[in-house]
């Protein structure tokens, strides 16, 4: 299927590794430009929009911190200068931790607070400044099903997620004027680089066992979904939060 994405100008914000970084790439495979957003890994994402440009398109790295807006401005604003207005959004950066709320302290939830919740308003309301001006864009938002169902140990981590899906789907109902469309991609437990040396096999294998299609997932199953709600074969489709999760919840 033509997802039509061809010369579409994409951001993916924690694009530096990961899922972020695949995602990126997989945009490119499709033949559109993609600006891969890093904080920290520079090296990966200069990498991944290295291999977006020997794909034939235009690709570039850009940092900053989501929680300081003059920066999210400057990048976004720079963004459309090299690559062209922005067309697609991939809101994918995140800060979580493993934690029992009650070992947590105030100090422990800012950052989490900071990234995935104001981070995503920053980077939202400044890419939508132009694409309402356009009347049109596809903003996809990476969510975790802990903000769905609530998972022990990532308290912080699933409100900031709830927050975001909450997030998403008013601003669904406020940009549907614009054209602009607003969806959530909410993910089970994905295997990133270094998974398996930070993972206790007893207890992976536990939480295999929790997933109906008993495998975990691998950064290769989450683009389809995202490139797809991207693209204009969904242009009926806003407000939804697509599971990716091996059947984990079914809400």
């Amino acid at each position: 299927m033509d997802l039509k994405l061809k010369d579409r100008v994409v951001l993916v914000t924690g694009a530096g590794q990961g899922v972020g970084r695949v995602i990126g790439e997989a945009f490119a495979k499709e033949g559109a430009h993609v600006a891969f957003h890093y904080h920290r890994s520079a090296e990966g994402a200069e990498a991944g929009a290295g291999a977006a440009r020997a794909m034939g398109v235009k690709a570039k790295a850009y940092r900053a911190s989501l929680d300081d807006r003059p920066a999210i401005d400057a990048m976004v604003a720079s963004i459309e200068s090299d690559l062209g207005p922005i067309d697609i959004l991939v809101n994918n950066a995140a800060h979580t931790a493993q934690q029992y709320f009650m070992d947590s302290s105030e100090e422990d939830w800012k950052p989490r607070i900071a990234v995935t919740v104001i981070g995503l308003m920053h980077v939202c309301q400044s890419v939508m400044k132009g694409m309402s001006a356009r009347k049109r864009g596809a903003i996809v938002t990476m969510a975790g099903d802990s903000g769905r169902v609530g998972e022990a140990r990532l308290s912080v981590t699933a409100a900031t997620r709830a927050a975001a899906i909450a997030f998403s789907k008013s601003m669904a109902r406020e940009m549907a004027k614009f054209s602009i469309r607003v969806n959530v991609v909410s993910l089970g437990l994905v295997k990133t680089p270094n998974f398996d040396q930070h993972s206790d096999p007893a207890q992976l294998e536990r939480v295999t066992k929790m997933y109906p299609l008993r495998r975990l997932g691998e950064m290769e199953d989450v683009p389809p979904m995202v490139l797809l709600l991207a693209s204009e074969r969904c242009s009926w489709i806003t407000g939804q939060v697509v599971s990716i999760n091996g059947g984990y919840s079914m809400v």
